[in-house]
């Protein structure tokens, strides 16, 4: 039990005991009957018609029994008045605002955390409290409670979540500091916010600017997306023009976008394929000689190329495809393993180099303007395959076309070189 409380029943009883027309609690009605003298007591007997005075005197004790009776009946009334202002004192008239909606009323709680328990408010660490839960309660303060509430805040393209002790979107921005002029909201700013908080997107008006066509155009827009805030700057993308960030991306404040012209087509090409070359050796051949019995031939791909030019400016062709429309063939080389002889009699003390530069200038592969002679020595295609030869002379190593020039002396001496064939003997 609460002192104060028990301080004032026990005043309200001590009332009725000093005071006989306060009546007893579930008195019950009906005449009074006098009580029966205690035995040995000499009491004057009690007339009819005596009067108040004469029944005051037979009532009250004899001697000093009435002083002993009245001192503790005044005792009693003291201590009763003492608990009576004590019980005044603890009431206090206090103010109480719940989110808004006051209401005044008289409590006996010590503190603020009393207070809010005596009214079955639970307040959490998002709750606000003032004064504080600690603090002593006195007549006539005021205690405010704010319920906390979750706000899932998309700023700018940034999400998170905040908690906020505002009724109202328009509280809200205000104490979360977000700048509302101009700005998006997904909820207006008089809705209200519930205990249960609300989700909220919000898109602060920025500066973006676009360079397009030569031309900078700069724009205030909440837009959410780059694309949205191009339409806003009159800007429009024809075909497989872009910018040079994504489309759908959030568009920053003081952010700079490039509009990408964009043209292209496609181009076909044919292209070469190289032919393989297949070496096979050849006993009969001199070493170092290589006859192509078999002639290489390239094949063809056509290939698909996309063309595309930004602003003005192509880009390298893309290859998007290819198609083979023509095998190579491969080339097949015969290869001499044949040792080279070092001589051959009657015709290896002669001056060959000298007869070789006046033919040829001393070059193995030359060939003369009609097409016909070819090599050192300048033999014709006959001459060279009935001496041996085999593929062209001018396509032997040195060493084989003296040696078959060493041959043809042996057989018809310096006669197959009318002009060059006497330096032989220089």
């Amino acid at each position: 039990m609460n002192t104060s409380q028990g301080s004032h029943r026990a005043a309200t009883r001590g009332r009725r005991a000093a005071d006989p027309s306060v009546p007893a609690p579930h008195a019950a009605p009906g005449p009074a009957i006098p009580s029966p003298a205690p035995p040995g007591d000499d009491a004057a007997p009690v007339r009819a018609g005596g009067g108040r005075a004469a029944r005051r005197r037979a009532a009250e004790p004899r001697g000093g029994d009435g002083l002993r009776r009245l001192v503790p009946q005044a005792l009693v009334v003291a201590v009763l008045a003492g608990g009576t202002s004590a019980f005044v004192a603890d009431d206090k008239a206090v103010r109480l605002s719940v989110d808004g909606t006051p209401r005044t009323f008289h409590t006996f709680a010590d503190d603020v955390e009393e207070l809010l328990d005596e009214e079955g408010l639970a307040v959490g660490e998002h709750d606000l409290v003032a004064p504080a839960p600690d603090a002593a309660l006195a007549s006539g303060d005021e205690v405010v409670v704010r319920w906390g509430r979750p706000v899932d805040l998309t700023l700018d393209g940034r999400s998170r979540r905040l908690w906020t002790t505002a009724r109202t979107v328009d509280e809200a921005l205000r104490e979360l500091g977000v700048r509302a002029e101009g700005a998006h909201l997904s909820a207006s700013r008089s809705a209200a916010i519930g205990r249960e908080g609300l989700a909220l997107d919000v898109r602060t008006e920025r500066t973006v600017t676009f360079l397009a066509d030569g031309r900078e155009r700069t724009v205030r827009t909440n837009a959410a997306t780059v694309a949205d805030a191009l339409d806003q700057a009159g800007i429009t993308l024809d075909g497989d023009d872009t910018t040079s960030v994504p489309p759908g991306s959030f568009p920053r404040d003081g952010q700079t976008v490039t509009v990408l012209r964009i043209t292209g087509g496609r181009e076909t090409r044919d292209e070469a394929v190289p032919f393989a070359v297949r070496r096979v050796e050849d006993p009969r051949l001199f070493r170092g000689t290589e006859v192509v019995t078999r002639q290489g031939r390239q094949g063809l791909r056509r290939v698909t190329y996309e063309l595309r030019s930004v602003n003005g400016v192509a880009e390298r062709p893309r290859r998007t495809g290819s198609e083979l429309v023509r095998e190579p063939v491969t080339q097949v080389v015969r290869v001499g393993t044949r040792p080279m002889p070092r001589s051959v009699t009657g015709a290896d003390g002669l001056d060959w180099d000298a007869l070789a530069r006046c033919e040829s200038g001393g070059r193995p592969d030359a060939v003369d303007a009609s097409g016909t002679y070819g090599g050192l020595y300048q033999f014709d295609p006959g001459t060279w395959r009935a001496l041996g030869g085999s593929g062209r002379p001018q396509d032997a190593p040195a060493a084989e076309q003296t040696y078959r020039a060493k041959k043809l002396y042996v057989q018809r001496g310096a006669s197959p070189w009318p002009h060059c064939g006497r330096r032989l003997y220089r």
